[in-house]
């Protein structure tokens, strides 16, 4: 049986962007189910080969085959030196972009497409509680476009399914659909009032919305719910981040303090309420 490495940081840290004439243009979370190649490292001539899935429970994974050497316009295998271990990588946001394989080059490669191991990976996938994590997975990669129309099909189905409203808010809220996440994240609080992560997303809609009375007045109230101080700073930060741009001292001051009440010394909570203060006087 092989060895299953699990690689918990960046594919950042095993490719670095090179001119190479090949195109790296493709997101990793638009190369689903795809046989791709990072660039090759700085003082490199390899590429890292591998299939991009998305895991139902770690998020999307790079599943390494092996080096491939560029020759002559054509791909070649490099034999790996270890072929008892199966190296996978978790994919995050820093992740660099990637090239997706043609049916050509997955032919000459002798690819197997899809691989046979995927099938395991897509048991129950219409089930709503996989849909809905898989979404989330999404949004936390920054695919939150990905994850809309999924989670737009399952909020027909049961709008108040567990997580679902939060993800769709948040969805709505990363892609500038501000009022629409308005709209659903007031459903889902009559609901359940007593949801932290509803007000969370609220307050930032209302924000963005520039109507910050009831910004103020959501996340009060989610700030009463919450437990985690890091979050609390989080929303007045945001608070805080509005009026330095209306230049609203008395505001800025009052949410100001909560952020220094909750964040670490050098958490960039407090990093921005210095930039905030130092820039005051100038213009926005």
């Amino acid at each position: 049986m092989k060895k299953i490495l699990f690689f918990f940081i960046s594919i950042i840290q095993i490719a670095y962007a090179q001119k190479s004439g090949l195109t790296f243009e493709t997101k990793f979370y638009d190369a689903e189910d795809k046989w791709v190649i990072f660039d090759k490292k700085e003082k490199q001539n390899t590429y890292a080969l591998g299939f991009i899935y998305l895991d139902p429970q770690a998020g999307y994974t790079f599943n390494y085959e092996c080096e491939l050497e560029y020759k002559n316009n054509k791909f070649q295998k490099v034999p790996r030196l270890d072929t008892t271990s199966n190296i996978k990588v978790r994919l995050d946001l820093n992740t660099f972009d990637v090239m997706i394989l043609n049916d050509e080059q997955i032919k000459s490669l002798n690819l197997s497409n899809p691989p046979s191991w995927l099938e395991g990976y897509k048991v129950n996938a219409d089930f709503i509680d996989v849909r809905v994590h898989k979404a989330s997975m999404m949004n936390g990669a920054g695919a939150s476009l990905k994850a809309l129309p999924i989670l737009q099909k399952a909020y027909q189905e049961e709008p108040h399914y567990p997580g679902l409203e939060f993800e769709l808010g948040y969805a709505y809220n990363a892609t500038g659909s501000f009022y629409k996440a308005v709209i659903v994240l007031n459903k889902a609080i009559e609901n359940d009032p007593s949801n932290f992560w509803y007000y969370r997303e609220l307050g930032f809609s209302l924000k963005h919305l520039n109507n910050l009375p009831e910004a103020e007045k959501v996340y009060k109230k989610g700030i009463e719910l919450a437990s985690d101080k890091s979050q609390i700073a989080e929303m007045a930060i945001n608070m805080a981040q509005s009026y330095f741009h209306a230049k609203d001292k008395a505001k800025f001051d009052e949410w100001k303090s909560i952020v220094v009440q909750n964040a670490e010394p050098e958490s960039q909570y407090r990093q921005y309420i210095n930039y905030y203060e130092e820039n005051w006087h100038k213009p926005n």
